[in-house]
């Protein structure tokens, strides 16, 4: 085991020095091109063996945010050295997209119904699942608020115009206003087999919510070979999205090549922007919305701040909710939670309670449509938040949750696809934010709910939980 690690601990910093030189090489190649223009040929030879070198520290690492990464790097290159070939690879993201659409529906179905019935004893604690579901509500739609008002103001994707760039195959035909009546009589499906095959995501939702709450109703005996069934299902789907996942670098780098074949290299300002953009909303929602009910509940601001600080950084570092649970459970009983609320809360809210992931899906749907150049009003931006406030729950488990829901929501409001594509490219960087705010997110609902209940700081922290904490 000693020479394993100290192999893993040597060979991360040779990782780094492959991608800090790489980087570096493909950047001041970059500027040398721009400052000599007569050095084009040079530039592109060198630009491509950095590509090489980071290809390298990708093989190394084994991470698929790395290709996705360098995915992105040789696309914007092929776009900008080989048009032709760029507007030819166009094929790879479409069929890449093709796969991701096709899982949405069944995933989305499995997710709810696990969700929602496997809960169906936490209907049983009365007043702690109120409260939670409550809170978890509130504070997602703030963030969902959030997110279109700050993507509205900062307009990171106008300029774009991905319509006139690709043609009227990819961008749906504009749909006729639908009256209020009409749009909730298209909520509720007649049939759920059109449903899925139609790709009619809020049908599937409301199809899905019912049925759980059905299957909740029903006996353990009875309820438990159906409640197998979705599990199965939401297991065998994520095992799916996997797979595809895989083909995630191939499809990002043609979508981006074909983007720059077309639109030029300024299409990374827009990403930067809407990057600054998701970090900035972030903020805002942890000053707007976190501490006001922090104060409110008269929970210590930097009490909580110093316990939320490992499984903060954990959630950052690795970018998955899943890796902070176990400590994020331990702080908050040391903090002052019950184990009883705490057992309770943070896992539901792992489900329930993705504000971070909500705030950047809203924010994401929004450019999605200006760069396609298409105006959303306010009455539609607040179905589509309420599309957002559904079709957000239970996906933390689901690799790359974003892309799944972001193609949803698409499909549900005419939007086009590349956008979202072009999103992926910088999504693991978005991901680092998001994924600290959900984590945060649920340490404060299980201070809030215990405060509610009365329960905060009146117990003694068990043994188990302080000795993890010192260990």
């Amino acid at each position: 085991m000693k020479p394993a690690t100290t192999a893993s601990v040597t060979g991360k910093p040779k990782i780094a020095l492959l991608v800090g030189a790489g980087l570096t090489l493909y950047a001041l190649s970059g500027v040398a091109q721009h400052a000599w223009p007569g050095l084009r040929v040079e530039s592109e030879i060198v630009r491509v063996a950095a590509l090489g070198v980071l290809a390298v520290a990708a093989m190394r690492r084994r991470s698929l945010t790395g290709w996705i990464f360098l995915a992105m790097l040789a696309g914007i290159e092929l776009g900008l050295d080989a048009p032709h070939v760029a507007m030819a690879s166009r094929v790879f993201s479409d069929i890449f997209l093709r796969l991701i659409r096709v899982i949405v529906a069944p995933l989305i179905l499995g997710t709810l119904i696990t969700g929602i019935a496997g809960h169906a004893e936490a209907k049983t604690v009365g007043r702690l699942g109120l409260k939670s579901l409550i809170y978890f509500e509130v504070l997602t739609t703030a963030a969902l608020v959030i997110g279109l008002a700050t993507i509205d103001i900062s307009k990171a994707g106008v300029g774009l115009n991905l319509t006139a760039v690709h043609g009227v195959a990819t961008v749906p035909a504009p749909q006729a206003a639908l009256s209020w009546q009409q749009f909730l009589l298209h909520v509720f499906p007649e049939n759920i087999a059109s449903a899925i095959a139609e790709n009619q995501i809020l049908q599937v939702v409301v199809f899905a919510i019912l049925f759980g709450l059905a299957l909740g109703r029903l006996s353990g005996a009875k309820r438990a070979p159906m409640l197998r069934l979705a599990e199965s299902l939401t297991e065998t789907m994520f095992a799916f999205t996997n797979i595809v996942m895989l083909a995630a670098p191939l499809g990002v780098g043609a979508a981006l090549a074909y983007t720059v074949a077309n639109s030029g290299v300024g299409v990374m300002f827009n990403l930067g922007k809407l990057l600054l953009t998701l970090y900035v909303a972030l903020l805002l929602f942890g000053v707007v919305a976190m501490l006001p009910v922090m104060l409110l509940a008269r929970i210590p601001v930097l009490g909580f701040l110093r316990a939320v600080a490992e499984p903060a950084t954990i959630a950052f570092a690795t970018s998955t909710s899943e890796a902070a649970l176990p400590r994020a459970m331990e702080e908050m009983e040391a903090f002052g939670v019950p184990r009883k609320i705490v057992a309770f809360v943070i896992p539901t809210g792992y489900s329930f309670n993705l504000a971070g992931s909500a705030l950047y899906l809203s924010l994401a749907a929004v450019f999605t449509a200006q760069a396609a150049g298409i105006h959303m009003s306010v009455g539609r931006q607040a179905a589509m938040l309420f599309t957002l406030m559904l079709t957000s729950k239970g996906v933390a488990g689901i690799p790359r949750a974003g892309l799944v829901l972001l193609l949803a929501t698409a499909a549900t409001f005419g939007l086009p696809i590349e956008p979202v594509m072009i999103i992926l490219g910088i999504d693991a960087l978005m991901d680092m934010g998001r994924t600290v705010v959900n984590v945060v997110g649920n340490c404060l609902a299980s201070a809030v709910v215990a405060r509610w209940e009365g329960e905060f700081r009146t117990e003694i922290p068990s043994a188990e939980a302080v000795a993890a904490l010192k260990g």
